[in-house]
């Protein structure tokens, strides 16, 4: 395809320049569609290639960080213009890589990354910090300071708009960056090095590196990196934490797994819950940490919302506007899934490949056991657990029984319940009458194993500084 040999880009990113890899490794990228080979030509980072990286970061960071907070929001502000001008490139790379619609790209993902962008550099001069009265002859007062090399690691679901909640704010406070996207879909992000040059990033300041979890590791337990933030599965993002411990104790941001429950009360507009649940589940195919896979619905209308969901369920032709299932290997494990499912539970709906494809039709089991593996693991896929309820206790008490809080949505038109809910359900996130919602301006992520740290608004903002405390001793004035 001549389109995209004319603006692939496989190689490091490292101090302003594209470089090649230390190493003779290469990594295969293969289109989620049908498989086949996209490039076999993508460096991976070796310890040296990360050694180099941090070490030209840290070189940049004391100019990065003394440059005015104007002429960093100016220069992120140009990046994200980048990001919309070169949509149709960016949009075209994701494509061949995970298969997402290049509609969508175009239409949500892009746009929603230079929004991203645009937000963090806003606050590059508002980041205020607290001041204290006088007390016992010392003025008081704290203010923030960037933590300096940082390092991030993105998932393969959504990887610019991961890149822009991270790479966004750490620039804007003053930090610098090593950016690590999947190695499933590097090929968007690998292009932006030639954007960050366009935009007038000093060298050092934006740096991309490809890589398996090899090159993540280096990263993790690197000796120079101040904090490392990565969205991505629990396993391994356990695995970060505890190299970042046992390293320097840099500090962690994490935003992993979920199984995110719906409620479902009888006095709920039921074409407004189907809509939203339907839409919680189907979305990239169900690839979303916040994908709203269990769903418990009051006994009164149980069949009925059941019922409608299967009929919404099978009126779609996810093919046409999501991503499918991203590799093999993901497809296998959805379908171990589905198949451990049948055992545990009553299948209503799908539960099959679309014919020839690597699309998973949007499957519903029905009352599984509370120790059924499908009710507790998060699948990553179109599958939805449907569970009833008579009691509100019992309800927050099932939504609550999860290693994972991230996301959690309540569907009733009593909004006393719903404010009630909003505090009893544990999830970082409540939605009332919908799911799945992000907003830039506002903080997201989870408690429990669902990570650490938050991602968007000032909150998200904060966890790229350090706040510095200070005393000053005032002399007494003299007359």
């Amino acid at each position: 395809m001549d389109a995209l040999a004319n603006i692939l880009e496989t190689r490091l990113f490292i101090n302003g320049e594209y470089v090649d890899s230390m190493s003779n490794q290469r990594l295969s990228c293969y289109n989620a569609i049908d498989h086949s080979l996209v490039t076999n030509d993508v460096h991976a980072a070796t310890k040296e290639d990360v050694d180099i990286a941090v070490a030209v970061a840290r070189a940049a960071f004391t100019g990065w960080s003394s440059t005015l907070p104007q002429t960093r929001a100016k220069i992120l502000n140009k990046f994200a213009d980048l990001l919309e001008e070169h949509s149709e490139q960016l949009s075209l790379l994701e494509h061949v890589c995970s298969g997402q619609p290049m509609l969508a790209m175009k239409s949500v993902f892009i746009p929603a990354a230079a929004t991203r962008i645009r937000y963090s550099a806003g606050w590059s001069d508002k980041l205020s910090g607290q001041s204290f009265p006088a007390e016992n002859g010392f003025l008081k007062f704290v203010h923030r300071e960037p933590l300096g090399v940082c390092a991030a690691i993105t998932a393969f679901n959504a990887p610019l708009m991961f890149m822009a909640a991270k790479v966004g704010p750490c620039l804007a406070v003053g930090n610098v960056i090593i950016l690590k996207p999947s190695e499933k879909t590097p090929l968007s992000t690998l292009y932006l090095g030639r954007l960050a040059n366009e935009a007038g990033f000093p060298p050092g300041v934006f740096n991309i590196i490809g890589g398996a979890g090899a090159t993540g590791a280096f990263l993790a337990e690197h000796m120079e990196i101040d904090r490392i933030s990565f969205t991505g599965s629990l396993a391994t993002g356990k695995k970060v934490a505890q190299a970042a411990s046992k390293s320097n104790l840099k500090r962690v941001g994490l935003e992993l797994g979920g199984k995110s429950p719906s409620i479902i009360f009888a006095d709920a507009d039921l074409d407004n819950a189907v809509h939203w649940c339907t839409r919680g589940i189907v979305t990239a195919s169900g690839q979303m940490c916040n994908a709203s896979s269990r769903v418990y619905v009051h006994e009164d209308i149980k069949e009925e919302f059941i019922q409608r969901m299967k009929s919404a369920f099978e009126g779609i032709d996810i093919s046409q506007t999501q991503a499918p299932v991203i590799d093999r290997i993901q497809l296998a494990r959805v379908e171990r899934y589905i198949d451990q499912g049948t055992k545990e539970s009553s299948l209503l709906t799908g539960g099959i490949r679309m014919e020839n494809s690597s699309w998973i039709r949007p499957t519903i089991f029905v009352d599984p056991s509370p120790d059924a593996t499908i009710y507790k693991e998060e699948i990553f896929g179109p599958v939805v657990v449907i569970s009833g309820f008579t009691d509100e206790q019992t309800v927050v008490e099932k939504a609550n029984d999860s290693k994972y809080g991230l996301h959690s949505a309540v569907f009733t038109q009593d909004i006393n319940r719903a404010m009630r809910l909003s505090s009893k359900v544990s999830s970082g996130t409540v939605c009332i009458n919908c799911t799945i919602m992000v907003d830039v301006g506002l903080p997201f992520g989870g408690c429990r194993q669902s990570g650490w740290g938050r991602e968007g608004g000032k909150i998200g903002m904060e966890e790229w500084t350090e706040p510095k405390t200070v005393f000053v001793k005032t002399l007494p004035l003299v007359y």
